[in-house]
């Protein structure tokens, strides 16, 4: 019985981790494209955190959207799927820590994750406690990744010989 059970798990696993791959994928290649057309708003948005200098913000919004374009497309292709787990994870957890610290701040910004961010107009709300929330689902997106890198239909499966 519990090999069975095993056995099933093993057949499972790969088709868990190919959906979270593919949604993680998804993520980062429409917070990406959203932003790519506007590297001076997405500059904006990082120096609305008011974390680092303007300088230094702007070349982090200029960057940031091609970063997630790659890891998107990482993703969507298969190839690298642990590095670009581990790199999500690690982007995700600045993002939170982000956002945590303008609402500790008590700084009246949108968090920039799929919209050009900034400061909110008046009688706006923020909605840190929803970004924070959704951005922990996309963690543990990249936690199963992590954990379970095999996925089906992918470049990485292929270079291991898997079965597809």
């Amino acid at each position: 019985m519990e090999i069975g059970q095993t056995a099933r798990a093993m057949q499972v696993w790969p088709w868990i981790s190919t959906v979270a791959r593919l949604g993680l994928a998804a993520v980062w290649l429409i917070a990406g494209g959203l932003k790519v057309g506007d590297l001076a708003a997405s500059g904006r948005a990082v120096n609305a955190y008011q974390i680092f200098p303007y300088e230094i913000a702007k070349v982090i919004g200029a960057a940031q959207p091609f970063l997630e374009i790659a890891l998107g497309l990482l993703l969507l292709a298969g190839l690298a799927v642990r590095l670009s787990a581990g790199i999500s994870a690690a982007l995700l957890v600045i993002f939170i820590a982000g956002i945590v610290s303008a609402w500790v701040r008590g700084l009246q910004i949108d968090c920039g994750c799929f919209s050009t961010g900034g400061a909110l107009g008046a009688g706006a709300e923020p909605a840190y406690g929803w970004d924070i929330a959704r951005d922990l689902g996309f963690l543990v997106l990249a936690g199963i990744l992590l954990w379970r890198p095999r996925t089906r239909f992918s470049i990485d499966g292929i270079l291991m010989g898997d079965d597809q």
